[in-house]
């Protein structure tokens, strides 16, 4: 009965979205941006920096909660019986001060052969460092801090918000554009006003604010896949000033080794983004991979100097 649980959580996620930015928009006075003489801009762009944005904060600001319910996340204890968890969640704690967060991040385990880590969370205060079981089981320990401190170099760099106000420019900009061109299309050859409001009504202009939107959406992933890479190699040199280039390196070797294993799950694509390795595309599809082959990051580190980024 797991699809069941899933599909309630995210059922329930979206409800949440729907209504708590519903009220936003209520208690902000923001009338329909379709009027009868035509498109209220002021209205419309206020409407899609609501959405845009307030869909993207909701989902950052339940992220660690999401992901430990859909990646079923066992949280660790420093104090925890079993030697080799606590061990674990010391190392995560070690590397935070050192990178001088104040607030320990949550440490979990999450089961799968996959050989791989994330880090999420709304803030630096309150973020979430997790790896898969088939990663602690198969890395050496310096192997295993270069991913750690990969991690959380994420989490200093403030790399969750970042994203997350990265993709509510894209949100707004989509909605807003793709409204305004489908408006002009659908309206275009109307003699009258009357004429064109009524159009409004029509198939057409929904059907042209679908279209629109999901052009400019494969447009805003480019952009928003571009920068992710960024991010990455940003935090290859975190992590690499944070347990030495050498344990970074050897991290990503390993990763490198273990490409070929692929994860079966639901959670793969809702969470391939957050973590620290993901399959590698070539060609044009590469220009919407989250994360650069790991080829690239290692030789780009191996001729870097390491300096905190």
């Amino acid at each position: 009965m797991q699809w069941l649980r899933r599909l309630f959580l995210f059922a329930a996620v979206n409800i949440l979205v729907v209504l708590t930015l519903s009220l936003i928009l209520q208690v902000l006075g923001v009338r329909p941006y379709l009027t009868a003489y035509g498109l209220d801009l002021y209205s419309l762009l206020i409407f899609c920096l609501i959405w845009g944005f307030g869909g993207a904060f909701i989902s950052l600001l339940l992220s660690r909660k999401m992901a430990t319910w859909l990646m079923k996340v066992r949280l660790l204890d420093p104090h925890s019986a079993h030697p080799e968890h606590s061990s674990f969640v010391l190392l995560v704690h070690s590397l935070s001060r050192q990178a001088g967060l104040t607030e320990m991040p949550q440490v979990g385990i999450y089961d799968s052969l996959e050989m791989n880590a994330f880090a999420t969370g709304p803030s630096k205060r309150r973020a979430l460092v997790a790896v898969s079981s088939g990663l602690l089981n198969k890395m050496t320990r310096d192997e295993l801090e270069g991913v750690l401190a990969h991690e959380i170099s994420h989490i200093v760099n403030g790399d969750m918000i970042t994203m997350t106000l990265l993709q509510g420019i894209v949100n707004a900009f989509v909605m807003f554009l793709a409204r305004i061109l489908a408006y002009l299309f659908a309206s275009m050859g109307n003699r009258s006003k009357e004429r064109s409001s009524q159009s409004m009504n029509s198939f057409a202009y929904p059907f042209l604010v679908y279209l629109f939107e999901f052009a400019f959406l494969i447009l805003g992933s480019l952009a928003i896949a571009f920068f992710s890479r960024k991010r990455e190699f940003r935090a290859d040199r975190g992590g690499a000033f944070l347990a030495g280039k050498r344990k970074m390196i050897a991290a990503l070797e390993s990763l490198k080794a273990a490409s070929r294993e692929k994860e079966k799950g639901f959670e793969k694509a809702a969470f391939q983004s957050l973590k620290i390795s993901t399959p590698s595309k070539r060609g044009l599809v590469a220009l919407f991979a989250t994360h650069p082959p790991l080829e690239e990051r290692i030789e780009r580190l191996k001729e870097t100097e390491v300096v905190w980024v």
